[in-house]
């Protein structure tokens, strides 16, 4: 038996059942708070399991904290870990670390936010920026193609969002009778993404639809359309699919959700490490592609599989 002790509850060491070494891969999230890293981390474990690996878990508990990451990134580097797995909280600032792993021998592979380098030998990711468009066109469906629309991304520097951001700014472009009207960001964080739906609706009483880029964006726009007694009048378009976004689709406060697929993410990461440790040809680029998920076809087997992952 192997015992795993160490940086996470959730790390998990599976007993290999050949004598092949049993590869350490290190698996770093943005964050741990969000249901969203959860269903990462299950797709990571399902293929540390499949490949006899075992798979270390731990990020920040904080999006922001980019300081945090680079010190759990660090401390990989500094235990040998055989591979390294991450969503970087900064597009610059995780360039020097990606770096250091990549001159220490440790594969490095980007998932979800990847970084301002070539350095990783994969990213394996949605295509943000199309999803950013699809939202536009989707909110602009809703409201006629025209009036006035809100977005809510959520932290500066971080690629997931900045891309997200100009898809949407791309798409609703196209729209010469709907105008974005405010830009406000949630940092990752429910309370922020209140006042950031708050400020919208109270400078602009017309508002005819918000789009938030995240799930805390969307829960905290949808807690704030709800209190407003705006259900139905202020369209809402998010991205991800929380039990809370997924619930706000089921009562109407939320129209239509954006969904990525994390389980693949967190799956085909460590698949892709595999592959870079076993000198196997791998792809650069692994778009996991989006969905968008209405009241209408949320139960259909496409989008039950998205919206409950392993269920």
């Amino acid at each position: 038996m192997l015992i795993l002790t160490g940086c996470s509850t959730s790390e998990k060491a599976e007993a290999p059942q050949s004598k092949e070494k049993t590869h350490r891969i290190a698996v770093v999230p943005k964050g741990t708070a969000h249901s969203f890293w959860q269903t990462v981390l299950a797709g990571a474990e399902k293929a540390g399991k499949e490949h006899g690996a075992q798979i270390l878990w731990k990020g920040p508990s904080d999006e922001k904290d980019t300081q945090g990451q680079i010190a759990i990134i660090e401390d990989f580097i500094n235990s040998k870990v055989d591979a390294i797995v991450m969503a970087a909280c900064d597009a610059k600032a995780l360039v020097g670390t990606v770096q250091k792993a990549m001159d220490a021998g440790i594969p490095v592979v980007t998932i979800d936010s990847g970084v301002d380098s070539d350095l990783p030998l994969s990213y394996v990711a949605t295509d943000n920026v199309e999803g950013g468009r699809i939202a536009a066109r989707e909110l602009a469906k809703l409201i006629g193609d025209k009036g006035k629309v809100g977005l809510i991304p959520f932290i500066k520097g971080a690629r997931s969002s900045e891309e997200r951001e100009r898809g949407f700014r791309e798409g609703i472009a196209e729209y010469p009778n709907i105008v974005l009207a405010a830009t406000l960001y949630s940092q990752s964080a429910i309370s922020e993404a209140m006042k950031a739906a708050e400020d919208m609706l109270t400078k602009h009483p017309d508002m005819a639809g918000i789009f938030a880029a995240n799930e805390p964006g969307v829960v905290g726009a949808k807690r704030v359309i709800e209190q407003r007694k705006l259900v139905g009048k202020v369209k809402l378009i998010g991205f991800d699919a929380s039990e809370a976004e997924i619930e706000g689709l089921k009562s109407g406060t939320v129209d239509a959700l954006i969904v990525q697929s994390p389980f693949r993410m967190g799956y085909d990461g460590v698949g892709a490490a595999i592959k870079a440790l076993k000198k196997e040809p791998l792809e650069k680029r692994i778009d996991t592609g989006v969905t968008v998920v209405t009241r209408e076809n949320m139960e259909t087997p496409e989008a039950r599989a998205l919206l409950y992952p392993g269920k």
